[in-house]
């Protein structure tokens, strides 16, 4: 059952994205379609937003202990 969620749920967003292209809903189309390139990226890659998030967030806290330390700012928290 756990192999069949990531086809039907491309097949609904192609559905989705039809409809969407049917009634002239440019915008939702778009939405739906860059869901759907980011369904098939996460899935081929590994790669997730939380993951790409957790990096950025943990370069800023690097970042931002270097520029402590070379300040030498005793208040920064």
């Amino acid at each position: 059952m756990e192999g069949m969620i990531y086809p039907a749920s491309l097949v609904f967003l192609a559905l989705l994205t039809f409809m969407f292209y049917q009634n002239r809903n440019s915008l939702l189309m778009l939405i739906s379609l860059g869901i759907g390139i980011y369904l098939v990226f996460s899935h081929e890659t590994g790669h997730t937003a939380t993951e790409f998030k957790n990096d950025v967030v943990k370069s800023i806290d690097e970042k931002a202990q270097e520029f402590d330390e070379a300040h030498s700012n005793k208040s920064f928290d």
